[in-house]
């Protein structure tokens, strides 16, 4: 025992090594400066022209994706296409000045000289007479007018009865009334509903589709004139209880009514696929690194 007290004591003695001697090559990481992030993308260039990452970054908020990394691909790739049209732009001298926008908007110098450049460049055929009545004549269905529907209500709200069950008690009792006495409806509506049509006995007037809460237009399809809901349609306003007076069916509309719809429709149609075939030729002809430009010819026309 003595002898190991001995040699500890002659251990913990011994002089300290100096930093040296204890850590060989080990040095103490600096923390004066933060490391650096690794960047996001390869350097992307277009025709030696560097599109900053920081620039990428910033466009990626507008491109909604399922994951940052498609925004940012996305995003990348509209960037590239943006310095495409740029350098064919200034390879043949086209600079414009930009002009005012809707909702006081101010157009940049860069999309100015962009728009110029494809209304240069880009031509679009005008959807002639015939081309139309071709459209019109294979989709008709896309052509009619909505249904209406003529209908009231009363409104059993929440807040008024005092919970959702007293709503609902409420609304129960007024159906088994309505039942019995299905004329007493605009009475009751102006006696009980809590909706500003009360004072019309429950009218709404006449209802397209889009125009009230889907639980309510749900119900409004399926009923037949002068036909109350059997049970009460609850929606976040409360209970309703509703009758339809009447249904006028869609009908469809004229050519004439609907052919400047149709050009319309087939120009933008035919000038997305024109800027997307001319973007795909640029790209073709192009020293484009750090990224792949495969389906990016849409980037511009979304």
């Amino acid at each position: 025992m003595v002898n190991l007290l001995n040699t500890i004591r002659k251990k913990s003695a011994r002089p300290a090594q100096d930093a040296s001697e204890s850590y060989g090559t080990y040095q103490e990481i600096d923390t004066t400066v933060p490391p650096k992030a690794r960047p996001c993308f390869n350097q992307i260039s277009v025709n030696g022209v560097e599109i900053p990452e920081q620039s990428i970054l910033s466009e990626a908020q507008n491109h909604p994706a399922d994951n940052p990394g498609e925004a940012l691909l996305a995003a990348a790739k509209a960037l590239v296409v943006r310095q495409l049209l740029l350098c064919r732009a200034k390879e043949l001298g086209i600079k414009a000045e930009h002009r005012d926008e809707a909702e006081g908007r101010t157009e940049t110098e860069e999309d100015a000289t962009i728009r110029l450049l494809i209304e240069t460049e880009v031509e679009v055929p005008q959807a002639g007479e015939d081309e139309c009545l071709r459209y019109y004549s294979n989709n008709k269905g896309r052509f009619c007018s909505e249904p209406l529907w003529e209908a009231r209500h009363i409104l059993i709200g929440f807040e008024q009865s005092g919970s959702r069950q007293a709503a609902l008690n409420t609304a129960q009792k007024l159906l088994a009334i309505l039942k019995e006495e299905p004329a007493e409806f605009s009475t009751l509506a102006s006696d009980l509903s809590v909706c500003p049509s009360a004072s019309q006995g429950g009218n709404l007037g006449q209802l397209s589709r889009g125009s009230t809460v889907d639980e309510f237009e749900k119900a409004l399809e399926v009923l037949q004139e002068g036909e109350i809901t059997q049970e009460p349609v609850e929606s976040r306003y409360g209970f309703h209880i509703i009758r339809l007076d009447r249904k006028i069916e869609g009908s469809q509309l004229p050519f004439d009514m609907v052919q400047e719809r149709i050009a319309g429709w087939l120009e933008a149609s035919a000038w997305s696929k024109a800027v997307s075939q001319y973007i795909a030729l640029l790209t073709s002809d192009a020293e484009i690194k750090g990224i792949s430009m495969s389906g990016a010819e849409s980037s511009l026309v979304q």
